[in-house]
């Protein structure tokens, strides 16, 4: 071996026994996941959504964080944002994601749909496995069985998970229980008694229906599918099956959709934005109007809100289709998830795992929020321990999502199944039109599914 060979070698030991001593400080050095992909990340990404749960305990997600930085040593660097996708859009295009995202489908902006239909979400199934930091129990241990079966989670039908369930709220029909006592009225628990009702509000002006946003007919048409045609017809719909939508089942969707926006307040379309659908919202708390779909985060969200004289919330699956059928309420899931661009999977499946720990299950309950962990509908009081018992109450659970496909320029979910409730109720779309564009939209998409 030459001189110059060996002065390198030499200078080459004595640099590794250098940065051996500066690591040997008091500082505690994140936990190595052993997995061998990446060195163990000093910082994490974090991006939440804020919602009506960060408002009613402000600084929930920091809370959370800090609790997990506090059990394993690795920092996070925390993103909560009401416009969240205008936030981190940019920086994704430019390669910069963060390690988490706690962004569930469903949202008019539908950036978490995009991420799953370009496949960029890592698969997260050895999350289930791992054990939850600070306890001895693992995350699919803990976790209520059937949340992790799902489209909402699994949205590619191959036995992977890529998204962790988060809170869950059932999803149904909200209402002031006051103003029906008051008239005398019942909780229809079939279509025709909903119809009667609709009848009879109308002599004294009040509507029977309104919605926040047609965002919020997702969990309306999933339990409607499922009212219509049971969980057959839920599943052939939304893996978009060849006539499912010229079936009886459908018709008799379509029927209810029709009748429907007759009975639906009639400013509702042009309030049903992101700016203005509380004001819809409180077209129920002024007795404008008796039902809305919803999730159990109204309460916190219309917290503040005036409201009539002996108001009280209510919740009601939706109706059956006929007498001794059975009603049904969506679950709504929120989810977190890994973009596959994330520089720090392994962290950041540790701050997952963390998700279900019972210290961040407590913060996140302090707003409200109710994680799919076993035992933890029994901790709840009042309006929620109402909401989440209405499966007790002979309600059928819905839930799942449509199955996941190739980008279609000019066709989505949303701007298919949901939206269009705007332009039916404002008389610009017939429901033969609507029906029509779904038969076309479906099998472009069935052309492109990904499972």
């Amino acid at each position: 071996m030459n001189l110059k060979k060996l002065l390198a070698l030499a200078l080459a030991l004595v640099m590794v026994f250098a940065l051996a001593a500066c690591g040997g400080g008091d500082d505690p050095a994140p936990e190595d996941t052993g997995s061998g992909e990446e060195p163990a990340a000093a910082t994490i990404k974090v991006a939440a959504l804020e919602s009506a749960y960060e408002e009613t305990y402000p600084g929930m997600w920091q809370e959370v964080c800090d609790a997990f930085t506090a059990e394993t040593g690795i920092a996070v660097e925390l993103t909560v944002e009401r416009n969240l996708e205008e936030v981190i859009g940019a920086s994704m295009q430019g390669g910069d994601y963060p390690d988490v995202i706690h962004l569930a489908t469903g949202r008019e902006a539908g950036l978490t749909e995009q991420f799953i239909n370009d496949k960029l979400i890592a698969d997260i199934s050895d999350v289930l496995t791992m054990t939850v930091p600070g306890e001895e129990v693992t995350v699919g241990d803990k976790i209520i069985e059937g949340f992790t079966e799902t489209s909402a989670t699994n949205p590619y039908n191959d036995g992977k998970t890529y998204l962790a369930p988060m809170f869950y709220s059932p999803c149904g029909l909200f209402y002031n229980a006051g103003l029906l006592e008051e008239k005398g009225w019942e909780v229809p628990t079939t279509w025709d008694g909903m119809w009667e009702l609709g009848d009879k509000a109308l002599e004294e002006g009040i509507y029977l229906f309104t919605y926040p946003t047609a965002g919020y007919f997702d969990a309306f048409l999933y339990a409607l599918m499922n009212v219509v045609g049971g969980s057959d017809f839920f599943n052939a719909a939304t893996n978009f099956e060849e006539g499912v939508w010229e079936t009886p089942e459908a018709d008799a969707l379509f029927e209810i959709l029709d009748k429907l926006a007759d009975y639906t307040h009639p400013m509702t379309p042009a309030q049903a934005n992101d700016q203005d659908f509380t004001m819809n919202q409180q077209l129920v708390l002024d007795n404008e109007a008796i039902f809305m779909p919803n999730g159990t985060w109204i309460v916190g969200e219309m917290a503040e809100a005036p409201r009539a004289e002996g108001f009280k919330w209510g919740m009601t699956a939706l109706p059956a289709l006929e007498e001794g059928g059975m009603g049904y309420s969506y679950t709504f899931l929120e989810q977190a998830w890994i973009p596959a661009g994330a520089a720090n999977q392994d962290a950041a499946k540790q701050f997952v795992a963390f998700l279900y720990s019972d210290t961040a299950a407590d913060i996140f309950a302090k707003g409200g929020a109710v994680q799919p962990i076993r035992g933890m509908t029994d901790q709840l009081e009042g309006d929620n321990k109402l909401f989440y018992s209405i499966y007790d109450s002979g309600a059928g659970a819905a839930m799942g999502s449509f199955a996941a496909y190739r980008p279609i320029p000019g066709l989505d979910n949303t701007s298919v199944f949901f939206e269009p409730i705007n332009s039916l109720v404002g008389g610009a779309l017939t429901i033969d039109e609507w029906k029509a564009n779904i038969i076309s939209a479906t099998d472009q998409m069935r052309a492109n599914l990904l499972a």
